[in-house]
Order: C-alpha cells, then structure tokens, then sequence
C-alpha cells in the first residue's frame, strides 16, 4: 500500500478546504489542496497526481507544513531579495573612478579587465561575465579611437567605378 504522509494539526480538514477554495493565488491554492487531500485521505501518489506535483515537492510542502503551518505556503517568491551584490556602494565608487583612467595596460577598459580588478579588490575570483555585467550597471561602454580619416584617392575611385573606362575615353 502507498505511503501516506502525516500532517501536524495545524489546521482541520475543512478549513484546509476552506482556505482551498478561498485561495488568492494558484500556487496558494495547490499547496492548500494537496494537504487537503492528503488529510482527507488520499495517498501521496494519487494527490501528485491529482495536483500535478512531483513526489518529492509534496514531501517538501508538507514538511514546511508541518514544521511552520499555514506560514509556509503559497508563492514565497516575492519574498527573497536575491543574492548580495559583489560590490557594495563604496567599491562601485571606486570602480567609477578607476574606469575614468586608462587600463594599465594601455588598452582600453572592458569586462574581462573590470572582474581583474574586482578579483585584486575583493581577494577572490570574479568571472569575466559579472566584470561585463559592472561595467554595463555603471553605464560605461567601450571607448575605442576612431580610425584616421584618409583622403580617398580619386585615381583608385575612378578605376573602381562601373563604366569608368567610358568616363575616361570622353
């Protein structure tokens, strides 16, 4: 016979089923069906089956059920800020600066150069890619000498040219 999972009484079958039906987001509501279902009886095959969730997300929603109750459902997405920047405001500061001068190097300043110069500030490494993503946030862009213009020769464009031949004979 399929296992069955356990919930903690945190809340009755019915008002599992009522916070179903009175869900305000899908996420929510699937959450709130699935331990509906799992209290009501269902095994824990037939209610992924149901609801469309794997075996191993039932298990986690029921085990952050269990462990913080009804605080632990529905779309926690909104809620995570992300992870810390590598730079905070002083270091970007500082990397503003540093790109208003020339690369040692003589060359000019791009995203491979800019995760050196982090992996040197911050004593661990910086791949290129997050250098680049720096150096589009600061709104830099690369700043390469245009070439010198050069006078066209008028002898070479004649000859080039279609029907110069006819031009010349006239």
């Amino acid at each position: 016979m399929p296992k069955r999972l356990t919930l903690e009484p945190h809340l009755t079958v019915e008002e599992l089923k009522q916070r179903y039906l009175q869900a305000s987001g899908a996420i929510e509501a699937r959450h709130y069906q699935s331990l509906w279902l799992l209290a009501a009886g269902k095994t824990s095959q037939e209610v992924a089956d149901l609801t469309g969730y794997s075996l191993g997300w039932l298990y986690e929603i029921v085990r952050s059920y269990n462990r913080q109750g009804s605080e632990a459902l529905g779309d926690k997405r909104s809620e995570n800020r992300g992870a810390k920047p590598l730079l905070n405001d002083y270091q970007q500061g500082q990397l503003w600066q540093t790109l208003q001068e020339p690369h040692p190097d003589g060359g000019v300043w791009n995203g491979p150069k800019v995760a050196v110069w982090m992996s040197e500030l911050l004593g661990h490494p910086v791949h290129p890619q997050r250098g680049w993503e720096y150096f589009k946030e600061l709104r830099y862009r690369l700043r390469r000498p245009r070439p010198d213009r050069q006078e066209p020769d008028k002898e070479e464009q004649n000859r080039r040219k279609k029907n110069a031949r006819r031009r010349r004979v006239s």
